[in-house]
């Protein structure tokens, strides 16, 4: 039997990005990797010819890019499936013509392998084929490799400024059923502008983090705070599920070695990536660093062999039992539960880990406090009250695991903002947790 090159395999499934999009059939689930790893070309030949189909659906982790398809007018043909909303698809779900489906980051590719989520066809950037027919979807292993196993057919956009990253985020030609072209840059995403408030939150987690320890940075302005204050550390470690510019300079500033790594010692290990071409460069052939699905470094028994772990992640709203409303304003959808609470759950397991959520004191320029006594109705749960354990405003730090109700209302009270303390307490009184 003969057996083609990857080189002619390559050739043979070239194709124009409106010519690929015949891969895809009506009634299709077309999964798309995370943040940077979504592929523009195809998403602009798909959005061209939408009204060519009849109920498709784009599920996707934070989408960037506002394509054509966001559109109202056209959602019986092509329609967005979030697992997280950003900022492309935030008012499409609160409109309520994009989709939802909940589910912790870490267990989206088991979704897909049992068929509670569809995946008919993979569309996917990826790095240029390497020699032995491999690509790497480094930008976004998470739940698009486990896709990858289930699709009829999965569509990769090969562009040069893509990374050819170590770790298992690769997929090799036999698989493929159609390649297309392009060579635009990598989507960029600049650090978050980051205030007083943040540098105050930022400043009490830089105490709690010693030597040695090993990271989970969530993306925002205040986990980008975090960063810029530990410039004085020494030989931390990264396992987490997105790696930035922020972790690109520590690495920079040699304060991450991941020498003192309990699990994976020596290697950074992270599921997607969103920074800069500086940070997409880094990541070429860097053995320093692996991509991995989500289901491995999110995992909270996998992450949790990390001793140590320090997970930080922001929140918007938290009650007076600890509970974190992380993902939605009242019943109006805004992010989505993603990896906080595999965190949350990895750091807990961890010998000397903290899971620590931040959020400053106050919303809408100090009207309205972020500590509540009870979520606001609708508010989606994210992080539960027992798995709960840090929570840091610009007031300080609240210890609450083990603690009881009576104690966590005391603990959070003491670090909300001051104009709101007083009603507070009589707030807790009434619902007897003061």
């Amino acid at each position: 039997m003969h057996h083609a090159t990857p080189r002619a395999l390559y050739t043979d499934l070239l194709r124009s990005p409106l010519a690929a999009v015949d891969l895809v059939r009506d009634g299709d689930c077309i999964i798309v990797p995370s943040g940077a790893g979504e592929p523009p070309a195809l998403l602009t030949a798909l959005s061209e010819r939408r009204r060519e189909f009849a109920d498709v659906k784009v599920a996707q982790i934070l989408a960037l890019r506002k394509y054509g398809y966001f559109d109202c007018d056209t959602t019986r043909h092509v329609r967005h499936l979030a697992l997280f909303f950003g900022g492309a698809s935030r008012a499409a779900g609160q409109a309520g013509w994009a989709d939802f489906v909940p589910a912790y980051f870490s267990e989206i590719p088991q979704l897909i392998e049992r068929g509670l989520v569809a995946a008919d066809v993979v569309f996917a950037l990826a790095s240029p084929m390497d020699e032995h027919g491999y690509f790497a979807l480094s930008l976004g292993a998470d739940y698009t490799m486990a896709a990858v196993q289930k699709a009829r057919a999965v569509v990769l956009e090969v562009n040069p400024n893509v990374p050819f990253a170590c770790g298992q985020c690769h997929v090799h030609v036999s698989q493929v059923a159609g390649i297309v072209e392009s060579s635009d840059p990598v989507f960029e995403v600049g650090l978050p502008q980051i205030g007083a408030v943040q540098q105050a939150i930022a400043g009490y987690v830089a105490e709690m983090i010693d030597d040695g320890s090993t990271l989970q940075i969530g993306y925002g302005g205040i986990p980008d705070a975090v960063v810029m204050q530990l410039t004085d550390k020494q030989d931390l470690g990264i396992h987490t599920e997105m790696i930035g510019d922020g972790i690109l300079k520590l690495v920079q500033a040699g304060v991450v070695t991941n020498r003192r790594k309990t699990f994976m010692p020596g290697r950074m290990v992270a599921t997607f990536a969103l920074g800069s071409q500086a940070l997409y460069r880094f990541m070429h052939h860097n053995p320093m660093l692996e991509m991995h699905p989500v289901s491995f470094t999110n995992d909270p028994y996998i992450a949790g062999q990390n001793d140590n772990l320090v997970a930080i992640n922001a929140s918007l709203q938290v009650d007076l039992l600890g509970q974190c409303g992380s993902e939605s304003i009242a019943h109006l959808p805004y992010s989505g539960t993603g990896g906080q609470v595999d965190f949350v759950r990895a750091a807990n397991r961890s010998r000397g880990g903290k899971a620590i959520i931040v959020l400053p004191s106050t919303a809408k320029d100090g009207t309205i406090s972020r500590i509540v006594p009870t979520l606001t109705p609708g508010t989606h749960v994210t992080t539960g009250k027992n798995d709960i354990n840090y929570i840091v405003t610009e007031y300080g730090v609240a210890q609450l695991r083990g603690k009881s109700s009576r104690q966590r209302a005391e603990a959070l009270i003491g670090i909300a903002h001051p104009d709101f303390r007083q009603e507070l307490r009589q707030a807790a009184a009434k619902i007897l947790l003061c």
